[in-house]
């Protein structure tokens, strides 16, 4: 009997996962513009910044996004900035990009959720190496968020790892 309700449980389990895939409908000139890194998964490189807000601008020419990062530091009102391109994946996988800030070096940048209205976004990895979850706005419904949350960890995400970027209004 127990052995026949831990195979049910973990197939339950297996069950209600849902996979870590882009988007499939993705449009460039819908997702330029200004996103808030609300929530993220740090990296070493980002690892406690805050107010993290990036300028994307579709480069027709390249096909990719320059994008401008802005960001605090800890203990510091200093606005810093860098510079990345985000490259569209292919034809099959639009969401499916790269981003580099140093040549020639790309990370995977996966659009896994996207608002209609194209109002939020949620950047993850194949690997669930990172996870950022961006709006419009400098503030997200609570209820949105939670419904976010429950999303990426059924996806395989470590959401108890997030950290939120501290936008004041």
């Amino acid at each position: 009997m127990k052995l026949t309700c831990s195979i049910f449980c973990f197939w339950l389990l297996i069950a209600a996962r849902i996979p870590n895939a882009t988007v499939d409908t993705f449009d460039t000139s819908h997702y330029a513009g200004t996103w808030y890194s609300l929530y993220s998964i740090p990296t070493t490189y980002d690892k406690g910044s805050r107010e993290t807000t990036g300028k994307y601008t579709w480069n027709k020419k390249g096909g990719y996004f320059d994008v401008v990062t802005s960001y605090k530091k800890p203990g510091s009102e200093e606005i810093h900035t860098i510079s990345s391109k985000v490259y569209k994946g292919d034809g099959k996988q639009p969401a499916q990009m790269k981003c580099q800030f140093v040549w020639p070096f790309k990370l995977d940048y996966w659009v896994i959720e996207l608002g209609q209205d194209y109002s939020y976004a949620v950047v993850g990895h194949p690997e669930h190496k990172l996870l950022f979850i961006m709006s419009r706005k400098k503030t997200m419904d609570k209820k949105l968020y939670n419904s976010i949350l429950e999303r990426c960890e059924a996806r395989g995400y470590k959401v108890a790892q997030l950290t939120s970027q501290h936008h004041d209004d």
